[in-house]
């Protein structure tokens, strides 16, 4: 389901958080509401992202552009950007960036302060943060296995559970984004008076262009009362087979382990 469900605050801390210097949370899934925890500006936020499976035989590489849209008091908005790099290759082994807002058409440069390195045959996950110093790679257990095909589930119209509201599902047709074909979705969900402390009704907009042929999406676009506009964006697209320099782990980093041992029997 590509919508947010339950309580809307659960729904932005799936997957593994990472609390620093920055702040998020990794791989989660995509139609849970995938999640990106950023400090902006020393303040905790979530921010959702595309999500990137490990998909096998479909590489790419590409730059997500991200735009928050945050609602002020008394009226008028508040607009932070960035962008990151992104790729995936044959194995299934993923490359992402995490890069910190600045505000749009400020003065302050974005700063790059997280490398996040999957694989799903390993099953590892590293987090190297950039900042502070030394420099250090958190690994942790990475969740997904290697896939040969993506379908992320797809919402459908109707109620939602114990009265809380009701969901209104979209097709939207194909576009094309840098010669790619997408599948365009769109969900509104309603929720009623009541369901989280909320006094008056609100709707919750998600809208997605998968490309099969990746198992990505290229452009996402959330709408959400309590968070304000997240939208998504990938240009640079490239199906061609990434750097495998990529996914070794940037130099002169030291490895911290953050697995748990496995758990001894009781007769050892």
């Amino acid at each position: 389901m590509r919508s947010l469900s339950g309580s809307l605050l659960v729904a932005f801390l799936s997957a593994a958080c990472f609390f620093g210097p920055q702040v998020f949370c990794a791989n989660a899934q995509r139609h849970a509401g995938p999640s990106v925890m950023v400090n902006d500006e020393g303040v905790p936020e979530f921010l959702d992202s595309i999500h990137v499976p490990a998909l096998q035989n479909a590489p790419f590489s590409a730059i997500v552009h991200s735009e928050w849209i945050k609602p002020l008091d008394g009226g008028g908005t508040y607009t932070t950007v960035n962008q990151r790099r992104i790729a995936r290759d044959s194995l299934g082994r993923i490359y992402e960036e995490r890069w910190s807002l600045v505000p749009k058409d400020g003065t302050a440069q974005s700063q790059m302060n997280v490398i996040q390195i999957a694989n799903p045959v390993e099953r590892t996950l590293y987090n190297c943060f950039l900042h502070p110093l030394p420099r250090q790679c958190s690994l942790q257990k990475y969740a997904e296995t290697p896939m040969a095909a993506y379908h992320p589930a797809v919402g459908h119209s109707g109620p939602l559970p114990n009265g809380k509201g009701f969901r209104i599902h979209e097709d939207l047709g194909i576009r094309s984004f840098e010669g790619v074909d997408a599948l365009g979705t769109r969900d509104t969900t309603t929720y009623n008076q009541g369901v989280i402390g909320n006094d008056t009704r609100f709707s919750v907009m998600r809208e997605f262009w998968f490309a099969e042929k990746l198992g990505i999406d290229l452009q996402v676009e959330i709408s959400n009362p309590l968070f304000g506009k997240e939208i998504f964006t990938i240009t640079d697209l490239s199906a061609a087979e990434p750097d495998p320099a990529l996914f070794q782990l940037p130099e002169g980093f030291t490895v911290v382990d953050q697995r748990k041992p496995a758990t001894s029997s009781p007769d050892q």
